[in-house]
């Protein structure tokens, strides 16, 4: 996905669920590959050949975790899979998803989740006056269990009885030994949807790029609050759950989303594109090229050299092959961490003025690293754009932003950002032009990060850490 520092938020999971293929599991697989971009921390799957549910989850990447050993353990035509990056919990085994557990009568529930449920602790004490501990930190057992004990006759009715309990972000597919369901809160807030396999059966995933490599065809977005149920009886929409304000989150147009995805009806290439356009339309730059923060601002600096009418260059190049950890020499090199990961075209920087866009700025950290590496390399000028508004608030709905006082638009002013980034000019798109860009999405967005307006208020005492101090706990 995006440059990989400590100054980009990260998502909580991507979720995969497969029905009526004989290798599931391997499609699952597939696209969890597809998805690594969305959690590196863990890996899961679970499968059923409609006798038995297994499952398999290690720490790790996909690739490293899943081998034709693994998967031929996996056996079925129904699957889900999961990729997380913790947002609750602590990152270790017993919090990876797939979470299966059994009903009264023995029958196998496995829930993957993506998002954050904002009554997570009154979901765990209605749990204990159930007689159910939970056995980890993540709110999305919590889930499983309140599905796992409901006594409605029907599986389909006990998931639906089951999510009245949770209130906040969720994007889900939930299996027993014979059905998928998919299931998404009323407030749209994370992207899921279905696609159509090739040769007979259905597919779920968060994004729409999962399809393109077990050649599934997107059909459609599992609307906000629906409850959709896949078996052999075919697609049985359900909407159990009164209709609310939708609030999709921006941010997966903005950084989180691969540009090759469909998500909440729109290509994602499209809206990242236009989110250049509209950059450059409100704050052009005198430049001599356009270089972008590589990956996940790539597609919107193309859309700002457009306007611009200025070369795009790619001045920065990322090392994709950089492992989650790294030795350092023992004389230290200044900005290791950095360098291993973005190199600059010497000849593309030297002695021009670089009009430098990213998606966001957080902390401000990587990016002031990354300016000051331009200019070792002897960059004339540097004119920082931005294609999101400044983030002033913490999410409590899925994403690991980090607490109002380490968010850097937060406490200083745009002229201290630019000062501490150590560039000549900085510029972020408006909110106006942020929802201006997205306009032919016709969808409507959580802006909770940039203007503080939480569609369902957070805990108190959340909110309260987030002013504070560095927050522990809020979702995956």
């Amino acid at each position: 996905m995006g440059f990989s520092g400590t100054d980009k938020p990260k998502e909580a999971c991507g979720v995969i669920g497969v029905f009526g293929h004989p290798e599931a599991a391997k499609f699952a697989y597939l696209g969890l590959y597809a998805l690594q971009h969305r959690g590196q921390e863990s890996a899961g799957v679970a499968a059923s050949d409609g006798h038995e549910v297994r499952l398999h989850k290690e720490m790790g990447l996909v690739a490293d975790i899943f081998s034709q050993e693994v998967l031929a353990k996996l056996p079925g035509n129904l699957a889900i899979g999961h990729v997380r990056y913790s947002t609750t919990g602590s990152s270790e085994l017993k919090n990876a998803h797939p979470f299966l557990g059994f009903s009264s009568d023995g029958s196998p529930v496995a829930v993957a989740h993506n998002g954050n449920l904002v009554n997570a602790t009154e979901l765990f004490s209605w749990l204990e006056t159930q007689g159910v501990t939970c056995e980890t930190s993540s709110d999305s057992e919590g889930i499983m269990h309140a599905i796992r004990i409901s006594r409605a006759p029907s599986f389909a009715e006990r998931v639906e009885e089951g999510l009245k309990r949770a209130k906040g972000a969720y994007s889900l597919v939930i299996m027993d030994n014979s059905s998928l369901v998919a299931a998404r809160d009323p407030h749209g807030f994370r992207p899921l949807c279905l696609g159509k396999l090739k040769k007979g059966g259905y597919a779920i995933a968060s994004e729409s790029c999962a399809f393109d490599l077990i050649e599934a065809e997107y059909v459609r977005d599992i609307a906000p609050g629906e409850v959709l149920v896949i078996s052999e009886q075919g697609l049985d929409s359900r909407h159990p759950f009164p209709a609310v304000r939708h609030a999709m989150c921006i941010f997966e147009f903005i950084y989180f989303s691969r540009p090759d995805s469909q998500i909440f009806g729109a290509s994602v290439h499209t809206v990242r594109k236009e989110l250049g356009r509209q950059l450059a339309w409100e704050a052009p730059a005198p430049g001599d090229s356009v270089v972008p923060v590589p990956d996940s601002a790539n597609v919107a600096s193309l859309g700002y050299a457009e306007v611009s009418r200025l070369p795009f260059e790619q001045g920065l190049i990322r090392n994709h092959y950089v492992g989650r950890t790294f030795i350092e020499p023992s004389q230290q090199i200044r900005d290791f961490g950095t360098k291993i990961k973005l190199n600059p075209v010497r000849s593309a920087i030297h002695e021009k003025r670089i009009v430098l866009v990213d998606d966001s700025i957080v902390r401000g950290t990587t990016l002031r690293k990354i300016t000051k590496m331009l200019r070792e390399t002897k960059a004339k000028e540097i004119h920082v754009r931005v294609s999101s508004p400044p983030h002033r608030w913490p999410c409590f709905y899925g994403i690991d932003f980090p607490t109002r006082g380490e968010l850097v638009a937060s406490n200083h002013s745009k002229e201290e950002v630019k000062r501490h980034l150590g560039v000549d000019s900085l510029e972020y798109i408006s909110l106006e032009g942020l929802l201006k860009a997205v306009r032919l999405v016709g969808a409507v967005f959580c802006l909770a990060c940039f203007d503080g307006q939480y569609p369902v208020p957070p805990p108190p005492e959340n909110m309260k850490l987030s002013l504070e101090g560095p927050r522990r706990g809020g979702g995956r």
